[in-house]
């Protein structure tokens, strides 16, 4: 027997329980991963909440993990047994052990530990085709990132900065101001405090920014869009203030010609080959320090206060849960 987190019903945090269920087996073409370090996201109160409808009822949630393979199927190739891995969304992660298709297990190199492998993947992977994939960061562009103190956040200003950006980030606290600073925003904005689209006009001195990643959604989406310079380019890749709604398409062209799209992590990385080189990409930028990968330890039998806290805002980085 192991114990998972189960919801029965959707709904609020507390849909979620600690029980025990059997050992899953893994079947042909999977493993067997023993979880040492589960990640957190924002995409598990989708699920726990039925935004997103889960494939069946009773389910675990969560998305990625970090482990050992202990147990391989029929005809898996890609993973043996002892391997360090890494995983993301599949749901099932937050459970002592999970099963996983094998051709989506990422290894982990020994300089990199669980935790951060269950802080990195699904966080890090959307920061990789956010940046190198929807829009191609470069030197010289000004990128304005919203939650900038958030698990993404704090990736994308790191990253961004790396390529040779201008990152503009919007955070909600001093604190959170203090660790898009340091993560490499060159300049944030309070929004609590002040508009970010007057404060991003007069940072840039009106030229304002060549692409907008906007992770909170309905709250900031018109905003980001006066943000952009003629034919920039708004990423809407979350919602974490609610799903935008409708809007008129005649205000992109009032605003010059502007771009709008909404990706998925889940459709960049359909491919087992996509998946595998967006991981190399992502590994080879922590092993080099390039991209640091902030996060606190919160026990999984704490989970209905870690979504309290998750989906208040209270949160900062990334928040890993031990099994």
């Amino acid at each position: 027997m192991i114990k998972a987190v189960v919801v029965h019903e959707v709904g609020g945090p507390a849909a979620m329980r600690i029980e025990d269920i059997e050992m899953p087996k893994p079947g042909p073409g999977e493993a067997l991963v023993r979880n040492h370090a589960i990640g957190l996201n924002y995409i598990d109160t989708y699920f726990r909440s039925g935004a997103y409808p889960p494939p069946q009822l009773p389910f675990i949630p969560g998305s990625e993990a970090a482990g050992d393979v202990v147990e391989i199927g029929k005809g898996v190739k890609e993973v043996k047994v002892g391997d360090r891995v890494a995983y993301t969304r599949h749901l099932g992660a937050y459970a002592e052990a999970s099963t996983v298709k094998a051709s989506r297990l990422i290894k982990l190199p020994k300089a990199i530990s669980y935790k951060t492998g269950a802080a990195m993947m699904l966080k890090g992977l959307t920061a990789q085709y956010l940046l190198r994939r929807t829009y191609k960061v470069k030197t010289g562009d000004t990128i304005l990132v919203h939650a900038a103190a958030g698990g993404v956040g704090l990736i994308l200003c790191q990253w961004a900065k790396a390529l040779g950006a201008q990152v503009i980030g919007t955070v909600g606290s001093p604190e959170k101001a203090k660790l898009a600073k340091k993560a490499g925003a060159k300049h944030v904005i309070l929004y609590r405090e002040e508009d970010f689209v007057a404060a991003v006009k007069k940072l840039t001195k009106g030229k304002l920014c060549d692409v907008v990643y906007d992770g909170v959604g309905k709250d900031t989406f018109l905003g980001s869009l006066a943000c952009l310079r003629p034919l920039g380019l708004l990423v809407s890749f979350g919602s974490a203030s609610g799903p935008v709604e409708n809007f008129n398409l005649g205000l992109l062209a009032q605003k010059g010609s502007l771009y709008v799209t909404r990706p998925s992590l889940n459709t960049y990385t359909a491919k087992d080959e996509d998946l595998q080189k967006m991981a190399r990409d992502l590994i080879h930028r922590v092993v080099a320090g390039t991209v640091k990968i902030p996060y606190v330890t919160r026990p999984l039998a704490d989970i209905v206060a870690v979504h309290e806290a998750l989906e208040s805002r209270a949160t900062r980085g990334a928040t890993v849960l031990i099994p």
